[in-house]
Order: C-alpha cells, then structure tokens, then sequence
C-alpha cells in the first residue's frame, strides 16, 4: 500500500526564478528563456499539424516536443532544492508545469525503490490545455489526447531519474471523463514499454520530412560555401558579404587573396573556393609557407631534378605541379622569403615554373588562392614583402571577418561544432545552457573560430552524458561566480550577495515590522512620494518606480477608491 503523499511543497522558489526583461522583449526561468504563448497559437498549430500530417504523426511530434521541454526543467530541478526530500525536489517539475499554464497537477501515488528497479507515480491533471483545445475543435475523443503534457511527464521524469521512464494516460477529459490521470513506471516495468518507447524515436513520416530537407539543404549547398566537411556555418552580415565575393569569385578563374586574422577559417574558406568552382574534380593542394624551411621552399613549391641538390637522388614534383588543373593554396604568404617571392611573380605571369635543376619550364595550370593574417602593405613598407607580387595578388582581396564580428553566428556554430565532437566522442549532450551561450556571446575570442572549436570539444568531454554543456565546462579559467545566472538583458551576471541586495531586503523588512506599517500601506507611500518627488508628472513619477504610466494610474486609482475618494 502507497504511504499518503505529503502536500507539495511552497512554490515561491519557483516563482523568483520568473522574471521578465521588458527592455528587451525576453522571459526568464532561472538561466533557461521562456516565451508566453496564447493558447491559440498551440491550437493552431496542432490544428495545422493534424491537418497536414495526420493523428499519429502528430501525436508523435507534440510527444516529443513535450519531452525536451520536460528534459530542460529536470535540469533545474536539482539545483533549486538540492537539500530538500526527493517527493519535494521531484515536485519542481509538475510545479513549474502548473507555473508555466500547462495543467493542474495532483499527485496521487510517488513510490520509488531502486534495489527492486520499481518507479511508481500517478498524477491527476485538471484544466489540461491540450484537452480543451483538442476536444473544441475535434469533439470528444476515443482515446487520450493530452500528448505533449505526456511527453513532458516522460522527459522530466526520465532526465530526473537519469533512466527511462514511460508514461501512460489511463484517462483524458477530452474523452468525456472529468479529469486526466497518467501512470509512469520504469521502462522496463512496462509490458508493452519497447512499443511505448517507439513514439519518442523518429517515425517514418518525420524520417521522409529529414530525407526532403536533406535534398533541399543540398541544393542550398550548391549555392552556399562549402568544402569536403560540409557547409561553411553563418548567417551574420559580415559572413554573407564574405560568402558572396567567395560565390562570385568561383565562377571565375581570378587569383584570390584572403585575409584575416589567425583562427578565422581561411583555409577552409579557400577549400569552398575551390569546391564551388569548375576545378572542384582536380586537386586541391594547400601549403603553409611559414612551416617551410629557407632552403627547402624553392623544391617544395617549384620541384628539382636529380641532382639539383645535395641529397636529391630523384626528380621531385613540386606543389604546383601537385596541383596541376586544380588550386593551389599558399597559406601564411607574409612568411615567404623575397628571393621565393620573386619567382611566384614569375609564375603567377607567365604560367610556367622552373624546377631546381632543369633546362626548361614547365607549363602550369594552377589557380592561385594566398592567406595570409599580416598587413602586406605595411610589409611591403618594411621591404618584407614585394610591392609588385601585392598588386599581382591584389587583384580579388576577400577579408574573413573575426568571430567578435560574426555575433550571429556563434550559436549556430557553437551547435554545429556540439554534434560534431559529440558524435566523434560518443556523447549524447541536450545542448548549452542559457548561460553558456551568454558567456560565449561576451567573449572576444581572440582565437577566433579555431578557439571556440577547442573550446567546445573540450566542453563535451568535460560535460556527463545527457546534460547541457553549461559555462565552467567551456571556460574553466573564467572563475565564473557562484550562483551565476543570466540577467534580464541576457548577460552572464553575480547573483546577489547576502552582503549586498538581500541584506538591503532584510533591512527593509526588519522596518517594516518594526514600524507596523502594512505592505498596502509601503505601497500607497512608495507611489504618493514618487508622485510628489515629480511635480505631479504621473510619466516621470512611473519611469522612477519602473513602471507604464498606464499601471501608476491604475495604481493610483485603487489609491484613491481604498481612501473613499474617486477621481472625476
């Protein structure tokens, strides 16, 4: 027999983690961005869902829709009440899902015993959302319709638990009964819980939807920079005008020099080049001129016959020769000693090379792309480099923007990156929390991409299967302070200090007891003061309070009625 449950516990915790950016548009759950939706909105969406793909395709996505946002509460869960009973911690989530509007929870059983593998909880739901909607517009149903309620109860259960947990809704008032009431066991408690577990994978309607996105992000591909790793990843200004001279210059065979700072990506943008042009069936070969040895750059880039050298028992092939009909990449090009730089002009004007050693030249069909991070015009002022090799260079300048000027673009690459390392580590990660994206938008990434691509490799492998990769994991020098969380604006910001808000807080309340002056009574003098402090300016008295002047003369006016008085 089930021990009767405790009630649940007080949800003003909850409550403070809610808090609303008006300045910004943005809402707030602890670190975790929230929206408030009209119901209407859900209705019609499940209305268009139901309409384009059917009952059970339907069922399966609002299922799985629920299940992530179920899985992002669990996450909560633990930190809020972290010494507290585990009914009173495991409560967050029905409490946070009566906070967010979805559904009156009532638990009813909660038995847990993890020697036998047993997991028992029922759950009464009233006012369910999903049942009002679904029977408005369709009538009453044969079978249970509260599907993204469910699969919230399945994901906050199952990321709590850390194992599956499988629920199933025994009756739905969109059925014609009074009340929803669902039933979660462990997975494997489940007769029929491997058929259960099939409506959170994939199923073929959403496979067939993957397969025609796939054929249409190939045909976005042909027109989007792209090399043998896929796609380059950006949506910024900066990196569409980037994109955009790197499109028109494929089309063409004009010699390219990129420019950018260390970390920016150069070589994987001259390898898009190279992909998107009518070269992309021959070789691509790429050269860092700084890794060169002085007296080895001339046969590296040009080849030598037998004998040309001390040591040279065979002709050697050259780069250019390497990359004959292809494109030819010479990276760190402000490396390059003058006396090689000459012999580049040369080829680069006459399309002919000549190996160390040989009597003739030899005919090259090489399109050129150079990067380089230094200033070439201040070298060419020092007599680092030739003047007339720049203008020979010159000729299709594109600049690679750093990240610090791509801020669009880091969320979408930080997530590219995630499933790219994920998937080579074996992790399966939920994604960043709020507050390591807030901390990835502040940094200046010095090092560019190739930083956040360390960054997040090493973020996966320090964060546990199942979690979101949160800020100490990607920053472990930043000394993040304890209790940080995301701010109204979004920023990575200090929680507040017994020594600063909160002791300021207990002050006013420790007066407010001693003086026996009634909450009504702060708020009547708070609003009449600030009035008064304004000259009567109603606007600039609510912008000292915070607040519209629609809500100070609402205030105002329940003022005036509580002392008897109306205005006219």
């Amino acid at each position: 027999m089930s021990t009767p449950l405790p009630p649940l516990p007080s949800d003003q915790d909850l409550r403070r983690l809610v808090h609303f950016s008006a300045n910004d548009g943005r809402i707030w759950l602890s670190d975790q961005r929230m929206l408030l939706l009209h119901m209407a909105a859900l209705h019609a969406l499940r209305r268009e869902l139901m309409a384009t793909l059917g009952r059970p395709q339907t069922r399966r996505v609002l299922m799985r829709s629920g299940y992530a946002a179920g899985e992002r509460d669990a996450l909560l869960a633990r930190q809020i009440r972290p010494d507290a009973s585990l009914f009173d911690v495991f409560a967050v989530g029905p409490q946070l899902h009566m906070l967010e509007g979805a559904v009156q929870v009532t638990p009813l059983a909660f038995e847990l015993d993890e020697a036998r593998g047993h997991f028992l909880g029922r759950f009464r739901w009233d006012h369910s959302w999903e049942a009002e909607v679904h029977a408005r517009e369709f009538g009453p149903q044969d079978d249970p319709v509260c599907w993204m309620l469910l699969g919230y109860a399945t994901g906050y259960t199952s990321a709590f638990f850390r194992r599956p947990v499988l629920y199933k809704e025994v009756q739905c008032a969109g059925c014609g009964h009074e009340h929803c009431a669902i039933e979660g066991r462990y997975a494997e408690e489940w007769p029929d819980g491997e058929a259960m577990a099939r409506d959170y994978d994939a199923d073929s309607m959403l496979v067939k939807l993957d397969e025609l996105q796939a054929q249409v992000q190939t045909l976005r591909t042909q027109l989007q920079p792209a090399d043998e790793l896929g796609p380059l990843v950006g949506s910024s200004p900066a990196f569409q005008r980037t994109a955009e001279l790197l499109r028109k210059a494929a089309e063409t065979q004009v010699t390219v020099l990129l420019t950018g700072e260390t970390g920016t990506g150069k070589e994987r943008f001259a390898r898009a080049l190279h992909a998107m042009s009518t070269r992309a069936d021959k070789p691509f070969v790429a050269v860092n001129c700084a890794a060169l040895p002085a007296e080895l750059i001339e046969s590296e880039l040009f080849g030598a016959e037998k004998g040309a050298y001390t040591g040279s028992v065979a002709p050697r092939m050259g780069r250019f020769e390497r990359a004959h009909g292809g494109t030819l990449l010479l990276d760190e090009l402000g490396e390059l000693p003058l006396p090689a730089q000459a012999k580049l002009l040369r080829v680069l004007q006459s399309g002919e090379i000549d190996r160390l050693g040989a009597s003739e030249p030899r005919k090259v069909d090489v399109r050129v792309v150079a990067a380089t991070n230094v200033d070439l015009e201040q070298a060419v002022r020092e007599g680092r480099f030739r003047q007339d090799l720049l203008y020979r260079l010159n000729i299709y300048p594109i600049h690679i923007p750093p990240l610090r000027e791509r801020g669009e673009d880091i969320g979408q690459l930080a997530m590219h990156l995630l499933q790219k390392y994920a998937t080579r580590h074996g992790k399966r990660l939920l994604g960043f929390t709020d507050r390591a994206l807030a901390a990835m938008q502040a940094h200046q990434w010095p090092g560019n991409v190739r930083e956040l691509e360390n960054m997040i490799e090493r973020g996966i492998i320090l964060t546990a299967n199942g979690q979101e990769v949160d800020a100490e994991a990607l920053f472990p020098h930043l000394h993040l302070p304890a209790g940080a969380t995301v701010g109204p604006a979004g920023q990575l910001q200090a929680a507040a200090s017994r020594s600063g808000v909160t002791a300021l807080t207990a002050e006013w309340y420790d007066h407010l007891q001693s003086s026996g002056m009634t909450l009504e009574a702060l708020e009547n003098t708070l609003l009449t003061e600030a009035v008064a402090r304004a000259g009567g300016n109603l606007a600039a008295a609510a912008r000292a309070l915070g607040l519209t002047r629609p809500q100070l003369s609402y205030r105002l006016q329940r003022l005036q009625e509580r002392a008897g008085t109306h205005p006219s």
